[in-house]
């Protein structure tokens, strides 16, 4: 019999059941455009009539006449996340559906020969990735070399229901390296699995992918790419317009360090104490990690780009939260008292930066 509680039960379940299959529709949809993305680039500097003069500028390039046409998360730091994508996961090539197949372009790799050529390439079927795992997902176990340890966190995933902070959390608390080594492997994934954040079904609008890929403006729910390239913007203006010396160099700049690429997000040179200063902007809070990858890039400059007459590179640290700012400078094997302090007086104050960074996390809130 039908009562005014099952009514609004039904409702609900209906609800949940339909929000949750949107969800997931889009999710699919956007992680399959990534993918495409990638394969598209991955395609054209192995067969590009013209890949010769693009070089090393391919994905600057490109991401500049992709935000001329207005198509959204396509910044050259994404186009290089989803050559990566294409690269760790090319199985998901057995996911297209006809109609995706009609948009291969001619003259690119038989979708059909790929398909046979990727033999037992992973454990998991690739339908089940699409299915179980958003893209945010994927761009985390993207960022792991090791294909076992990558394949271990997930069917962990999977298994568990993760949210993708809960994959970074156990990402970072070395989970797969404390489980290789633990005497009772069930007993920790139980601790592992028992307090762990699990996703929400439904479809998270303020996803920065989703609501990028729908074409969603709204600045409640303005990107962490979005956001970030305002405020390198305006960094970038505000370090020149200090008057300290600044030359700008490169913004982005992709460095590879061992057969990883890595970006710093804003190089200058300093006509004054005569090194390079990079500059990373994080918006979070402060953790030493951060500070790690800094140094990890200055350490870099220093053994790469110093030249003759040059005094070490420095990096600037910014961080964010709210109305807070915390600027860290990263000083590679500088002893030197005198040294420092000459960087010291040279360098914005800061004072100055603190003050730079929370007016700009205001107008970008407001």
């Amino acid at each position: 019999m039908m009562t005014f509680n099952r009514l609004v039960d039904s409702i609900r379940q209906v609800h949940d059941h339909l929000s949750a299959q949107a969800g997931r529709a889009v999710n699919i949809s956007l992680t399959l455009r990534n993918w495409m993305i990638g394969f598209y680039i991955a395609e054209f500097e192995l067969r590009g009539a013209d890949r010769a003069g693009y070089g090393d500028r391919l994905l600057a390039t490109l991401a500049a006449e992709l935000e001329k046409l207005n198509v959204s998360a396509c910044g050259k730091r994404q186009l290089y996340q989803f050559l990566r994508f294409y690269q760790t996961y090319p199985q998901i090539v057995r996911s297209l559906t006809a109609q995706l197949q009609h948009l291969i372009p001619e003259g690119f790799t038989d979708i059909k020969e790929k398909v046979r050529s990727l033999t037992a390439l992973s454990c998991i079927d690739p339908q089940t990735l699409l299915q179980q795992l958003s893209y945010t997902h994927i761009e985390q176990l993207v960022a792991i070399d090791d294909d076992t340890k990558r394949t271990f966190y997930e069917i962990e995933c999977i298994r568990g229901n993760w949210s993708v902070r809960e994959l970074k959390r156990q990402i970072n608390s070395l989970y797969y390296e404390r489980s290789g080594l633990s005497k009772d492997k069930k007993k920790l994934a139980e601790l592992a699995q028992s307090g762990a954040e699990t996703t929400e079904p439904k479809l998270n609008i303020r996803d920065p992918y989703i609501f990028e890929f729908l074409g969603l403006k709204s600045k409640e729910v303005m990107s962490e790419f979005a956001l970030e390239d305002q405020l390198l913007d305006k960094l970038q203006e505000f370090l020149l317009e200090l008057g300290h010396g600044f030359c700008f160099e490169a913004r982005q700049k992709r460095i590879l360090i061992g057969d990883t690429h890595n970006f710093v997000d804003l190089v200058f040179y300093h006509r004054i104490l005569k090194c390079h200063v990079l500059v990373e902007l994080k918006l979070g809070e402060f953790n030493h990690e951060n500070i790690g990858q800094l140094n990890t890039y200055v350490s870099w400059y220093k053994k790469k780009m110093m030249t003759t007459g040059d005094s070490p590179p420095v990096g600037i640290l910014l961080c964010t939260r709210k109305d807070h700012a915390l600027v860290e400078y990263a000083l590679a094997g500088m002893d030197n008292d005198l040294f420092v302090s000459k960087y010291q007086l040279e360098l914005p104050k800061k004072e100055e930066m603190q003050r730079f960074i929370e007016e700009q996390m205001r107008e970008a809130a407001e």
